[in-house]
């Protein structure tokens, strides 16, 4: 996860944390956490259930919610969030272009673009 201003949220607790304290919005394909940090840099964390797919299935929705929110959101986005994505089922069917509207609706709807 070498983005931009992005770094990798990896520990269980770090999410369990965002999860409790933070705020979700959802849509179709993706449910989105937010917490503020206080730290300079925003992290990122993608979680993909079991129940979406297969490890290949879960892996690729992985790569799309990546690849949409670096070349989408990492440049544009305040700087000091934790950010979680949750996949949903549907979103095994999603194709990039949907998961980028999806990604970029929850980022508006938050309004974290600078």
């Amino acid at each position: 996860m070498d983005f931009n201003k992005t770094k990798g949220l990896r520990k269980d607790s770090d999410f369990r944390t965002v999860y409790k304290h933070g705020k979700s919005i959802a849509n179709k394909y993706l449910v989105m956490y937010i917490l503020e940090n206080k730290s300079e840099d925003s992290r990122l964390g993608i979680s993909v259930s079991k129940k979406v797919g297969k490890a290949i299935t879960r892996n690729r929705v992985r790569r799309l919610i990546k690849e949409v929110y670096r070349l989408n959101v990492d440049d544009k986005v305040k700087a000091g969030y934790d950010i979680v994505f949750i996949a949903r089922i549907v979103s095994k069917e999603a194709s990039y272009k949907d998961i980028e509207k999806s990604v970029n609706h929850l980022v508006k709807k938050a309004e974290m673009f600078i």
